[in-house]
């Protein structure tokens, strides 16, 4: 069900025990070969094939928000970003408003690394600020760790996402390959890195890849991106179901 498609009479009369689903994304640079909109392009797509599934009928999607946090990515022309706190105010007032209406079941969708940390945060503060309550399910899942393509699709070199990187050019390839720069084979591969590993560290994008990308690229086919958008599209709806299921006297999903 589309929020955005809804009156308020017909919002008022849903079971309050609906998911409703936050799709939050970016508009960034990604290097370049891919565009700024990149991240809620995919986003976008996957969540379009979802809604095909059987599981939409059961979930409430709000609009997707494609303001990101993206201040690492500032030195590259084109990002657009709120910084880190206003970012998490924002993510918070769109679950406290139908927190409101009375709604219980909340899980921000995330298209962007950005925004890993502020959707957690979020829902770890509202957890606090709602902490009488025992109804309340409140999640954060970042779709590509919704799934493992790396086990299950041959060929791929990357086995974890990156930025403008194989997974990402791959589905852009398979929705949208005239925004793809003709030359993206050519582009050299950025290592991961071990960074501060186990530790975390700060960084902008301009201390890993002065050329705003990080992975293999070049390795990157319409028909990987086909099948990863399969896989998260799986993983997403999957997901959702199991917050459907919830039975909510638990505390595994």
């Amino acid at each position: 069900m589309e929020l955005t498609d809804l009156n308020w009479p017909a919002v008022a009369a849903l079971d309050r025990d609906t998911p409703v689903v936050f799709p939050i994304a970016a508009l960034e640079q990604h290097g370049h070969h891919l565009p700024v909109f990149t991240d809620s392009l995919l986003l976008g797509e996957v969540l379009r094939r979802v809604k095909e599934s059987p599981v939409a009928d059961g979930v409430l999607f709000a609009p997707l928000q494609w303001l990101g946090n993206s201040h690492h990515h500032l030195d590259m022309p084109g990002t657009l970003s709120a910084s880190p706190r206003l970012y998490l105010d924002l993510l918070r007032d769109l679950a406290e408003n139908l927190l409101v209406h009375g709604f219980r079941r909340f899980a921000f969708l995330n298209g962007h690394g950005g925004n890993i940390v502020p959707s957690q945060q979020v829902i770890f503060e509202l957890r606090q600020t709602h902490r009488e309550r025992d109804d309340l399910l409140l999640t954060a899942l970042t779709y590509w760790e919704s799934a493992d393509p790396a086990a299950s699709i041959p060929g791929l070199s990357q086995t974890a996402m990156g930025h403008a990187c194989e997974w990402e050019t791959s589905m852009i390839l398979a929705i949208r390959p005239d925004l793809v720069s003709p030359d993206y084979r050519d582009v050299p591969e950025v290592p991961f890195g071990a960074g501060a590993s186990p530790a975390s560290r700060g960084w902008t994008m301009r201390d890993r890849s002065p050329m705003g990308h990080i992975g293999h690229p070049a390795a990157a086919s319409a028909e990987k991106g086909e099948a990863l958008f399969r896989a998260f599209a799986e993983g997403v709806g999957g997901y959702l179901q199991r917050m459907i299921n919830c039975s909510g006297d638990s505390w595994n999903l």
